[in-house]
């Protein structure tokens, strides 16, 4: 059987275990604890990984990686990115500064971005329009990236195979372009 690696990275409360669990063929697994941290307004936190499997056929699968939110568990996401086919970013439009939040994860994921591909999607727009989609553009843009940025609700299955389709779409085009 084959199998690829897709990992999903993003803030804490972004949609990163709701995303795998809507879409893994299996039971996800997930190592959320209650939250400690009375700073952050959530009762449970990844703080190792998540993972699910979507079956492609009878003989590939996607394994779905989520890492740690919280920046204190860096580590991991250096070790979950080893052997990745792609990153999805997942940002929370609601937070703060959501285009602060990104420039984080493209920092600390530009191995793996420019060696694979990235998608972006943008959660929680409809409670908080801006930044807009446009500014995601052209944050990416300033920085010589070309990373399909979305709206997505992460609790819709079809919309987060739609982020996967983005992302294997863009490998093949690097296939293709031989890249």
């Amino acid at each position: 059987m084959k199998e690829h690696k897709i990992l999903f990275t993003g803030t804490m409360g972004a949609g990163k275990t709701t995303a795998i669990a809507a879409i893994s063929d299996i039971a996800p697994v997930s190592t959320d604890v209650q939250n400690n941290d009375p700073e952050l307004d959530k009762a449970r936190t990844t703080v190792g990984l998540d993972y699910g499997e979507l079956r492609l056929g009878d003989d590939e699968r996607l394994r779905l990686y989520g890492t740690p939110g919280q920046e204190r568990f860096a580590f991991m996401w250096k070790i979950l990115a080893k052997g990745a086919l792609g990153l999805v970013i997942l940002i929370d439009n609601t937070r703060p500064a959501p285009l602060t939040d990104l420039s984080t994860y493209l920092e600390n994921f530009a191995e793996l971005i420019a060696a694979s591909a990235c998608v972006i999607g943008v959660g929680r727009l409809d409670t908080c329009p801006q930044p807009a989609l446009d500014d995601y553009a052209g944050f990416l843009e300033q920085r010589a990236l070309r990373c399909p940025v979305v709206a997505v609700d992460v609790r819709e299955a079809e919309q987060v195979r739609m982020l996967l389709d983005l992302l294997l779409l863009q490998l093949e085009c690097r296939e293709y372009l031989g890249e």
